[in-house]
Parts: C-alpha cells; sequence; structure tokens
C-alpha cells in the first residue's frame, strides 16, 4: 500500500478527529467501557454490575450508568411492583455496535502487552 493511501485529505483528518473525539467523550471514562463490558455480558442489576467490576465504587458506577443512559447505550427499567423494587440496566440495540469496538481494544491491548513483554 502506498503511502499516499494511508494518509487522509485534511478534510478527512478534521472528520475523523471530530469524530473520535465524540466517541472518547462518549466512552472515554476510566469506568465506562468496563461497564458496557459488564452490561453486555449479561449483569443487569446494580449489584451485579458493581461485583462485575473490580475496584468500582457505588457512587461512580451510579454516574456511568446516568451517563450511558443519556447516550443510549443502556436502558435503566424500575420494577416498582416488587418487594425490594428491582432496577435493571439493559444495553440497548444501539449499544451492541460497540462489540467489535471493544473487541478490537481488547484484542489490540492483548498484543501490545505481549509485545510489551516480550520486548527485546
Amino acid at each position: 500500500m502506498t503511502s499516499s493511501k494511508l494518509e487522509f485529505s485534511m478534510q478527512q483528518c478534521a472528520q475523523r478527529l471530530s469524530a473520535t473525539e465524540d466517541a472518547i467523550y462518549v466512552l472515554g471514562g476510566r469506568w465506562t467501557i468496563r461497564v458496557m463490558i459488564a452490561t453486555l455480558g449479561g449483569h443487569t442489576r446494580f449489584n451485579d454490575i458493581q461485583r462485575s467490576i473490580k475496584g468500582i465504587s457505588a457512587k461512580v458506577l451510579s454516574n456511568e450508568l446516568k451517563k450511558l443512559e443519556e447516550n443510549l447505550l443502556v436502558k435503566r427499567t424500575v420494577f416498582a411492583e416488587s418487594i425490594p423494587v428491582i432496577i435493571e440496566y439493559m444495553p440497548t440495540d444501539y449499544s451492541r455496535s460497540l462489540r467489535d469496538i471493544i473487541t478490537a481494544l481488547s484484542d489490540w491491548g492483548a498484543k501490545h502487552k505481549s509485545h510489551i513483554t516480550n520486548k527485546e
């Protein structure tokens, strides 16, 4: 592949930077992707999510879930008729579009760790 095929025009670069900044705004927090992995992995109740993510506090998890709900990545459902009240956080169909991104990040992270630990 020639270097010209790898380069972006000024307009493409600006568009990619803007789109990447938007993605980082939504997903760039320390805990955000971890919370998405937990919900996409089937953890739907607050305590289950918190137990699945080592080190996250209840306050931080609550804020992350609110942010994800605002960005249409999880749907909060309250079952008020149950005692005690049950609240579930379900991944939306839209959030499933993150699976490939999360997989790519995970794969790259594993390769990077191997590259760093095996460097000469």
